[in-house]
């Protein structure tokens, strides 16, 4: 519905944090377009300025903080003054909705997660000629769940989105803040789900990438007495999974955030079994150190994480494994550390990043009394890292030659199905090839997480 207010007025963004708050910043503009608001490319020029926010870990809350004090310095030395609205938006918000307000008096306008689908009513009552004021809105049980109804301005290249299958998180990791922020989990329905990707792929979608923050749990906050891998309503990762594949077109799916607590036989078989869907696995062990893991509160034990491992082998060919550890965590001896870090070195991971622990107020694990240095931290940060890039340019030398099938991103650059966007690797392609398109090529070098290819054909002859 269009919003008198907001007609002629230009709206830009600056998201910031993962895939998920993505979303959120595509269905916050994507109600705004619909109100008459025009998107804005050059936030700093724009009438409006969202910065939608992380609050997860201490750096992404600096992040945070500095963008919207440059915003603020921008704006006052452009010359727009009053003229331009900052809007704080995303899970600093949501976290600190009792003290931004005081801390950040450069702000005009701070909302919270639920306030997402109501951008544009909040947007227009700050722009009213006569009592337009500050009227922050923040809930603080978040409850928000996007559907297809959500209308989304894409801010990811034509040929890729992300798609929210649930929201919030009902792990008892101590280490995070997650569920405090975006309330307990909360799931889609696959009728939901499924217009909306038939929809990215009429649209020229190649790539559709399911979010949530434990994936795997899919379906089961319906009746969560039910037997692992099963929901009272019937609906599991595995079904939603399934029924995606049978989508007519030529894409790929790929899922993120998987929990290893949660996975089972039929969704193994459904990544060994299916045809769109790639054989990424994208799940975070956090420690192989059973006492790391039990005072993470994780619900798996070194035993169940390599069992866990093997198993992804040996029933799902060509898979690709991307997980993540967090080191520094409070109690982590050296013992512990030198057990993760000869873990690694067995497993070979494909992908692999390393979290250094951030003492985050609100979390059980900070009030823990045996913090570990921060020296420490970095020091087994740096070894752990080190160790996976030797295995990393292993991996990738033992792909020369290798036939692979990609997905290009840009002039030059793509990406293999083992290669999520952001956080994995590229494959760097003849520029001739066009973007958002599939092909075949092989591959002719490596560096320590790239390849280098060529177009099949051309290769071949050679």
């Amino acid at each position: 519905m269009t919003s008198p207010s907001l007609v002629g007025k230009t709206v830009g963004i600056i998201p910031l944090g993962c895939a998920k708050n993505l979303i959120d910043a595509e269905i916050m503009l994507g109600r705004l377009a619909e109100a008459g608001a025009a998107i804005s490319l050059d936030p700093a020029s724009s009438d409006i300025l969202i910065i939608n926010t992380c609050g997860f870990i201490d750096p992404a809350k600096e992040e945070a903080i500095r963008t919207v004090l440059a915003a603020h310095q921008e704006r006052e030395t452009s010359g727009k003054g009053e003229r331009q609205k900052i809007v704080v938006t995303g899970c600093l918000s949501q976290r600190y909705r009792n003290d931004l307000p005081s801390l950040l008096p450069e702000v005009d306008l701070f909302l919270g997660l639920d306030e997402v689908d109501k951008i544009a009513e909040h947007l227009s009552d700050l722009l009213l000629p006569i009592g337009g004021a500050r009227r922050d809105a923040i809930s603080p049980d978040s409850r928000f769940l996007p559907d297809f109804s959500s209308p989304r301005f894409p801010l990811t290249p034509a040929h890729l989105a992300y798609v929210k299958i649930a929201e919030g998180c009902n792990h008892p990791c101590t280490f995070c803040i997650i569920p405090r922020i975006r309330g307990r989990f909360r799931s889609r329905t696959i009728a939901s789900i499924v217009p909306e990707v038939r929809a990215l792929i009429a649209r020229g979608v190649r790539e559709v990438i399911l979010v949530s923050q434990d994936s795997t749990y899919f379906g089961r906050d319906r009746s969560p007495r039910t037997p692992l891998g099963s929901s009272a309503s019937g609906e599991t990762l595995a079904d939603l999974l399934r029924t995606l594949e049978e989508i007519p077109g030529d894409f790929w799916i790929r899922v993120l955030y998987t929990h290893p607590a949660h996975w089972t036989e039929r969704l193994m078989e459904t990544f060994a079994e299916a045809r769109k869907l790639v054989r990424y696995i994208d799940v975070p062990f956090q420690h192989i150190a059973d006492p790391v893991l039990e005072r993470m509160q994780r619900g798996t034990s070194e035993t169940q994480l390599r069992e866990l491992l093997a198993a992804f082998r040996q029933r799902i060919p060509g898979v690709a494994i991307r997980t993540t550890f967090l080191v520094g965590f409070p109690g982590e001896s050296e013992e512990d550390f030198q057990k993760l870090l000869r873990f690694v070195e067995e497993a070979r991971f494909d992908r692999l990043g390393v979290f250094s622990y951030s003492q985050e107020e609100g979390t059980r694990s900070a009030r823990q009394k045996v913090q570990v240095p921060e020296t420490v931290k970095k020091r087994r940060w740096e070894e752990l890292m080190a160790k996976q890039k030797e295995i990393a340019r292993r991996r990738a030398l033992d792909q020369v030659g290798q036939r692979i099938r990609v997905l290009v991103d840009s002039p030059g650059i793509a990406r293999s199905a083992a290669d999520a966007p952001e956080v994995d690797g590229r494959v760097y392609v003849s520029p001739k090839l066009s973007p958002g398109t599939f092909a075949d090529v092989v591959v002719r070098g490596a560096s320590d997480y790239d390849l280098i290819a060529r177009e099949a054909a051309h290769a071949e002859r050679r």
